[in-house]
Protein backbone atom coordinates (compact mmCIF):
# COMPACT_ATOMS: atom_id res chain seq x y z
CA UNK A 1 0.00 0.00 0.00
CA UNK A 2 1.43 3.26 -1.10
CA UNK A 3 1.94 5.92 1.45
CA UNK A 4 -0.20 8.89 1.78
CA UNK A 5 1.74 12.47 0.79
CA UNK A 6 1.37 15.08 2.65
CA UNK A 7 1.14 18.63 1.12
CA UNK A 8 4.04 21.38 2.05
CA UNK A 9 4.17 24.44 1.18
CA UNK A 10 6.22 25.61 -1.73
CA UNK A 11 9.01 28.31 -1.17
CA UNK A 12 7.82 31.47 -0.71
CA UNK A 13 4.31 30.70 -1.19
CA UNK A 14 1.57 32.41 1.88
CA UNK A 15 0.75 29.85 4.11
CA UNK A 16 -2.49 31.05 6.42
CA UNK A 17 -2.03 31.08 10.09
CA UNK A 18 -4.33 28.51 11.85
CA UNK A 19 -7.06 29.98 14.23
CA UNK A 20 -10.13 32.08 13.80
CA UNK A 21 -10.84 33.74 10.82
CA UNK A 22 -13.00 36.93 10.69
CA UNK A 23 -15.94 36.91 7.87
CA UNK A 24 -19.36 38.46 7.66
CA UNK A 25 -22.16 35.53 7.68
CA UNK A 26 -24.74 35.33 4.93
CA UNK A 27 -27.43 34.92 7.43
CA UNK A 28 -26.68 38.11 8.91
CA UNK A 29 -26.94 39.87 5.61
CA UNK A 30 -30.22 38.67 4.58
CA UNK A 31 -31.77 38.92 8.57
CA UNK A 32 -30.77 42.62 7.95
CA UNK A 33 -32.25 42.70 4.52
CA UNK A 34 -35.13 40.57 5.38
CA UNK A 35 -35.84 42.89 8.43
CA UNK A 36 -35.57 45.92 6.44
CA UNK A 37 -38.13 44.55 4.15
CA UNK A 38 -39.92 44.16 6.75
CA UNK A 39 -39.92 47.71 7.84
CA UNK A 40 -40.51 48.70 4.66
CA UNK A 41 -43.79 47.02 4.45
CA UNK A 42 -45.13 48.18 8.02
CA UNK A 43 -44.30 51.61 7.23
CA UNK A 44 -46.87 51.34 3.88
CA UNK A 45 -49.39 48.94 5.18
CA UNK A 46 -52.01 50.93 5.10
CA UNK A 47 -51.28 52.07 1.55
CA UNK A 48 -50.81 48.73 0.33
CA UNK A 49 -54.60 47.41 2.27
CA UNK A 50 -56.24 51.53 0.43
CA UNK A 51 -55.17 49.60 -2.39
CA UNK A 52 -56.27 46.46 -2.31
CA UNK A 53 -59.83 47.67 -0.45
CA UNK A 54 -60.19 50.08 -3.59
CA UNK A 55 -59.24 47.48 -5.98
CA UNK A 56 -61.94 45.19 -4.29
CA UNK A 57 -64.63 48.02 -4.76
CA UNK A 58 -63.30 48.97 -8.50
CA UNK A 59 -63.79 44.97 -9.40
CA UNK A 60 -67.21 45.07 -7.60
CA UNK A 61 -68.20 48.29 -9.34
CA UNK A 62 -66.84 46.87 -13.04
CA UNK A 63 -68.84 43.69 -12.35
CA UNK A 64 -71.81 45.98 -11.96
CA UNK A 65 -71.15 48.20 -14.82
CA UNK A 66 -70.91 44.64 -16.77
CA UNK A 67 -73.92 42.99 -15.71
CA UNK A 68 -75.88 46.63 -16.42
CA UNK A 69 -74.58 46.19 -19.91
CA UNK A 70 -75.29 42.52 -20.45
CA UNK A 71 -78.97 43.03 -19.62
CA UNK A 72 -79.39 46.22 -21.60
CA UNK A 73 -77.21 45.16 -25.00
CA UNK A 74 -79.65 41.94 -24.39
CA UNK A 75 -82.72 43.88 -24.55
CA UNK A 76 -81.25 46.38 -27.94
CA UNK A 77 -79.83 42.97 -29.78
CA UNK A 78 -83.78 41.34 -28.45
CA UNK A 79 -85.82 44.38 -30.40
CA UNK A 80 -82.67 45.11 -33.46
CA UNK A 81 -83.05 41.42 -34.42
CA UNK A 82 -86.82 41.88 -34.87
CA UNK A 83 -86.57 45.71 -36.41
CA UNK A 84 -83.84 45.12 -38.90
CA UNK A 85 -85.66 42.41 -40.97
CA UNK A 86 -88.44 44.85 -41.37
CA UNK A 87 -86.93 47.94 -41.89
CA UNK A 88 -84.44 46.23 -44.24
CA UNK A 89 -87.52 46.29 -46.98
CA UNK A 90 -88.64 49.56 -46.15
CA UNK A 91 -87.25 52.55 -48.78
CA UNK A 92 -88.21 55.44 -46.27
CA UNK A 93 -85.29 54.31 -43.84
CA UNK A 94 -82.03 56.68 -45.15
CA UNK A 95 -79.33 54.55 -45.38
CA UNK A 96 -76.96 56.09 -43.23
CA UNK A 97 -79.59 54.94 -40.66
CA UNK A 98 -79.97 51.86 -41.20
CA UNK A 99 -76.20 51.02 -41.11
CA UNK A 100 -76.48 52.72 -37.77
CA UNK A 101 -78.91 50.16 -36.30
CA UNK A 102 -76.62 47.14 -37.93
CA UNK A 103 -73.86 48.71 -36.02
CA UNK A 104 -75.73 48.98 -32.65
CA UNK A 105 -76.70 45.12 -33.32
CA UNK A 106 -73.24 44.12 -34.10
CA UNK A 107 -72.26 46.26 -31.18
CA UNK A 108 -74.67 44.46 -28.56
CA UNK A 109 -73.63 40.95 -29.92
CA UNK A 110 -69.93 41.64 -29.21
CA UNK A 111 -70.95 42.61 -25.30
CA UNK A 112 -73.23 39.39 -25.25
CA UNK A 113 -70.58 37.34 -26.67
CA UNK A 114 -67.86 38.48 -24.18
CA UNK A 115 -70.07 37.95 -21.39
CA UNK A 116 -68.78 34.55 -20.13
CA UNK A 117 -65.30 35.33 -20.66
CA UNK A 118 -65.53 38.86 -18.90
CA UNK A 119 -67.71 37.37 -16.51
CA UNK A 120 -65.15 34.72 -15.73
CA UNK A 121 -62.39 37.53 -15.05
CA UNK A 122 -63.76 39.90 -12.77
CA UNK A 123 -64.73 37.17 -10.36
CA UNK A 124 -61.75 35.78 -10.64
CA UNK A 125 -59.51 38.59 -10.08
CA UNK A 126 -62.11 39.44 -7.20
CA UNK A 127 -61.49 35.99 -5.53
CA UNK A 128 -57.50 36.84 -5.78
CA UNK A 129 -58.00 40.19 -4.47
CA UNK A 130 -60.25 38.91 -1.44
CA UNK A 131 -57.57 36.27 -0.75
CA UNK A 132 -54.56 37.90 -1.19
CA UNK A 133 -53.18 35.62 -3.99
CA UNK A 134 -50.59 37.69 -5.58
CA UNK A 135 -50.20 34.19 -8.20
CA UNK A 136 -53.59 34.76 -8.99
CA UNK A 137 -53.89 38.17 -9.82
CA UNK A 138 -50.71 37.76 -12.01
CA UNK A 139 -52.46 35.11 -14.21
CA UNK A 140 -55.38 37.31 -14.75
CA UNK A 141 -53.31 40.35 -15.92
CA UNK A 142 -53.52 38.39 -19.59
CA UNK A 143 -57.11 38.16 -19.08
CA UNK A 144 -57.71 41.64 -17.60
CA UNK A 145 -55.73 42.92 -21.39
CA UNK A 146 -57.86 40.96 -23.08
CA UNK A 147 -61.00 42.27 -21.64
CA UNK A 148 -59.77 45.65 -21.75
CA UNK A 149 -59.20 44.91 -25.65
CA UNK A 150 -62.48 43.31 -26.35
CA UNK A 151 -64.29 46.61 -24.44
CA UNK A 152 -62.34 49.33 -26.47
CA UNK A 153 -62.77 47.38 -29.59
CA UNK A 154 -66.14 47.73 -28.83
CA UNK A 155 -66.42 51.68 -28.15
CA UNK A 156 -67.33 53.33 -31.26
CA UNK A 157 -64.33 55.63 -32.79
CA UNK A 158 -64.85 59.26 -32.70
CA UNK A 159 -64.70 61.15 -35.37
Amino acid sequence: MPTPLKATPRAGAIVPKAGPTSYVKFSDKLTGSINDIVKIIEQHKEMIDSIQEIALELTSSIGSLHTLTVKYARTANGILDVLLPILKNLPLIPKNVMQMLVNLESLTQKIIDNETSTTKTITDVRSGLQTGDANKLKAHAGQLQAVTRSISAIIPKQG
